[in-house]
């Protein structure tokens, strides 16, 4: 399993630096670096689901932080704007 969790988090942290605009690659690239090798299955499969989301969602929610309070993933948003110092 420690095989395949690895795999998932190499899968991850490439999909969190390649998403299309230099905002986002920066943004989920560097906190996918840093927090990739703590998650464990639960946590990194909520990751690979915000990792799903189209860009214009995540941007908006990390960039305006009062956007994301009614999604799924504000406890996530919340995570990488304070990994960021973007919290308000």
């Amino acid at each position: 399993m420690s095989e395949e969790l690895d795999v998932r988090r190499r899968r991850a942290a490439w999909r969190a630096a390649h998403r299309g605009t230099k905002e986002m690659d920066v943004l989920l690239g560097r906190y996918a670096v840093d927090a990739l090798p703590a998650m464990e299955d639960a946590a990194l499969a909520r990751f690979e689901q915000f990792l799903a989301l189209p860009d214009p969602d995540l941007q908006k929610w990390l960039l305006n932080p009062d956007g994301s309070a009614q999604t799924d993933f504000a406890d996530l948003v919340t995570q990488v704007r304070a990994f960021h110092g973007l919290s308000s």
